[in-house]
């Protein structure tokens, strides 16, 4: 299950999160983020609770998007040890997505 984050809650829920948090910063009226959002919840499946996923509505929280330098969406911030690690931007497929998070095994 997915939790939206609000600037009252995005510091419990992400900065203080004692594993890392996927933070997916999305509109209601984008249609690239409703089709990047079964992609990060299978992400996320897959690692089995190794990292959460919240979403952040941009057009309600404008504050957190430009705290974080959201200039277009979706884009995705993993965040580890409350400090952004890894971001990536717009509609990838999975694969591209993960490496462009770090959350893939380098291949020998």
């Amino acid at each position: 299950m997915t939790t939206a984050v609000t600037e009252s809650t995005f510091e419990q829920e992400v900065l203080q999160s004692d594993k890392p948090v996927l933070v997916d910063f999305w509109a209601e009226w984008c249609g690239p983020c409703h089709a990047v959002s079964p992609v990060l919840d299978r992400i996320v499946e897959e690692r089995n609770g190794e990292i959460k996923l919240v979403k952040v509505n941009i057009d309600e929280e404008q504050e957190l998007a430009i705290r974080f330098g959201v200039q277009s969406i979706p884009t995705m911030i993993l965040f580890k040890d409350g400090q952004p690690a890894a971001a990536t931007m717009g509609a990838r497929p999975k694969g591209d997505i993960e490496r462009q998070l770090g959350l893939t095994a380098e291949s020998p």
